[in-house]
């Protein structure tokens, strides 16, 4: 049974919270999902969301902190003392969250914390989960998991497995690990509950495998997990240790984090933002590619400027300028967009620079011709001026290719300098390719006016 969230619960809620009725508050929140819970969240005030996260048994309670937006979280954990956070969140957290939530608190609280957590293993789990960057394969994965050696027999294998599974929710895989632990394969269950009890499991495993060690970026994990439909995969040290899983859930994440950091990047965002962050964030994160956009409209002017005297001579190519800048940067954003794409999902490794610089080459020629062709007949009807006739069509058929050929260029250069690519498009490509667009126009005019007049 679903709750939908309208205003109207919303305020009935904070009535049962102001009267501060304990039960009313918890059956009206019975049927929520966490995820429904935190939505509730950034509609309330601190001190009543505190009061009703501290309601909910820790379990839900850990849930509901875990899907917090980072901000709302980290302030909601500032107005807790360090051992609420430990006892009534953190030993109720599967490690990656909790490694999670840990690595957004003060230094000091963070320490505070970590001491206050009564499993010392798990303490111990988080503080090695800790120390991987965020953006890898460490950083991501759970120390969880169900392993079993590969000498045991099979009422050994079951017997360890109930113990481990206590920490568990959720089960995807059993791994198969050697004595040193070394990950060898996986177990399936239908192979153990068909094995008899003298079988040994080093002799029922599938040693068929993927996995990524802990310092494989997010986003090739990411990638493995999308391209061979993986809904865990194990990680392991350089020398092959199994040292966690990382879930689907997780990886789900990293894709948005990553759609989300390209997106802004693409609109000229420099730093990740956020609808709520305060107007001077929002300001800083747009200003630097605004004052870049700026600088290149002053070249943009200045390139016009140049030729003023042709446009004195011909004061109807001015009509075109518009088409000319919008087209340019038209085309370099379509053909940045490919490339980008094509970067993020891994499909131009079986393409190399200069194959794929071809065929964009050929999509401008054939684009070119018919855009120039269309342009070239509204003139020839229209303007009864063969020589502006002759000189928008060409032009615009030259920037096409110019504008195709430097935003396919430019992506496949920031990748191999290890450089986001998605700053090749948005601002970056439009305003480059309205300088050039621009200045190949005038230039072409100059050229074609003297022929043909």
């Amino acid at each position: 049974m679903s709750t939908k969230l309208t205003r109207e619960y919303i305020n009935d809620l904070r009535s049962v919270i102001e009267a501060r009725n304990d039960s009313a508050a918890l059956d009206m929140l019975e049927q929520l999902h966490p995820a429904d819970i935190a939505e509730i969240y950034e509609n309330l005030s601190l001190e009543d969301a505190t009061y009703l996260i501290l309601l909910l048994d820790p379990e839900k309670a850990s849930d509901v902190l875990v899907e917090l937006e980072e901000d709302e979280r980290e302030s909601f954990l500032k107005a807790l003392p360090s051992d609420v956070i430990a006892s009534q969140f953190i030993d109720h957290m599967e490690s990656d969250d909790a490694a999670d939530v840990i690595g957004d608190l003060a230094e000091d609280k963070k320490q505070e914390v970590l001491l206050h957590i009564d499993d010392v293993e798990q303490a111990g789990d988080i503080v090695d989960l800790l120390s991987y960057d965020e953006d890898s394969a460490g950083g991501l994965m759970a120390k969880e998991l169900i392993r079993v050696n590969e000498s045991w027999g099979v009422p050994t294998c079951i017997r360890e497995m109930r113990k481990q599974a206590e920490d568990l929710d959720e089960i995807y895989y059993i791994y198969v690990v050697s004595d040193e632990n070394v990950l060898l394969g996986i177990l399936s269950l239908k192979a153990l509950l068909l094995a008899s009890a003298s079988t040994r499991i080093k002799d029922i495993y599938d040693a068929e495998v993927r996995s990524v060690q802990t310092d494989t970026d997010s986003e090739e994990v990411a990638r493995i997990m999308e391209k061979y439909d993986l809904i865990v995969l194990p990680v392991t040290d350089s020398i092959g240790r199994l040292m966690g899983r990382i879930t689907i859930d997780d990886v789900v994440d990293v894709i948005r984090d990553e759609a989300e950091r390209d997106y802004q990047l693409a609109s000229g965002i420099t730093t990740d933002v956020e609808t709520t962050d305060s107007p001077a964030r929002l300001s800083r994160a747009r200003l630097p590619w605004l004052i870049i956009g700026l600088l290149g409209g002053i070249v943009v002017a200045a390139v016009i400027g140049r030729f003023e005297e042709d446009i004195q001579i011909n004061p109807e190519m001015a009509f075109f300028i518009p088409l000319i800048a919008a087209m340019a940067g038209n085309v370099g954003i379509q053909s940045s967009a490919i490339i980008v794409q094509g970067i993020a999902s891994n499909s131009l490794g079986l393409e190399s620079t200069y194959r794929k610089l071809g065929k964009e080459t050929i999509v401008a020629l054939m684009n070119g011709l018919i855009l120039s062709g269309l342009l070239f007949l509204y003139n020839y009807f229209f303007s009864h001026n063969l020589a502006l006739t002759l000189t928008v069509s060409t032009s615009l058929f030259v920037v096409i290719i110019f504008a195709a050929l430097f935003g396919t260029l430019i992506p496949l250069v920031l990748h191999r300098m290890k450089i986001d690519p998605a700053l090749a498009t948005g601002p970056f490509i439009t305003t480059m390719n309205d300088i050039m667009g621009l200045f190949i126009y005038f230039l072409m005019g100059r050229i074609l006016y003297g022929i043909f007049i």
